[in-house]
């Protein structure tokens, strides 16, 4: 998705609580910032405007968060979003953390003793060309990358409205050590009441789009 320049979004972010400017430097403490530590650790990769994640984690206080993206104006929006629904919720912000950096290059702040239970996978860039597929969040190559921080019982829940990139990526969990446990090519007719749409999904669904959907669990080490 591409966005405008957003000039309050840098100095916004490095002023805000739950926002972490250098992720390097508490690579297998993350568990560490939250008050309370023992919750689940669940992590968006791709957060975009941060409407998904803002009402999962605002939801859900028993669960910890984490939410990454690589532009400055995403995680500004996706900031001030996170503020709006913890403020509707009437809660305090205690339970998600977001930071910028490169999703290809995760292991330089996450790994094992981080312990991350679940990953969320939203409308990533299906990168349909063959020479650029390595570049896909859910490729083999990444799927390796996230293995060393997932706990070994951990899931992926993926979703998007590309059936190559779908049909590609339920190969690629399989060739790397995962299960699927659930699959749908059509998630709104499942009318799960637990479904949190992005913006992506609802503009795709008003375009009649079906969206496609799994859940991987983590078996073989």
């Amino acid at each position: 998705m591409r966005i405008r320049y957003k000039a309050w979004a840098r100095p916004e972010l490095e002023a805000s609580s739950f926002y972490v400017l250098k992720p390097e430097n508490i690579k297998g403490k993350w568990r560490n910032q939250f008050k309370n530590l023992n919750n689940a650790l669940h992590l968006e990769l791709g957060c975009g405007k941060g409407r998904f994640i803002s009402k999962l984690a605002s939801q859900n206080p028993q669960i910890n968060y984490i939410a990454i993206d690589l532009i400055d104006a995403m995680l500004g929006l996706a900031k001030r979003k996170i503020e709006e629904e913890y403020k509707n919720c009437n809660r305090e912000i205690d339970n998600i953390l977001i930071t910028r950096f490169d999703i290809e290059r995760i292991p330089l702040i996450l790994d094992k003793n981080d312990a991350i239970d679940r990953i969320y996978i939203n409308f990533c860039n299906p990168w349909p060309k063959g020479k650029h597929r390595k570049k896909r969040l859910t490729h083999t190559r990444q799927l390796e990358k996230y293995k060393e921080f997932l706990k070994p019982d951990g899931e992926i829940y993926f979703k998007t409205d590309d059936e190559d990139l779908f049909n590609s990526s339920i190969n690629y969990f399989r060739e790397t050590g995962f299960k699927i446990i659930n699959k749908t090519y059509d998630l709104l007719s499942e009318n799960s009441s637990e479904n949190i749409p992005t913006e992506h999904e609802e503009m795709f669904c008003k375009q009649g789009i079906k969206i496609k959907a799994l859940i991987a669990k983590q078996i073989n080490l």
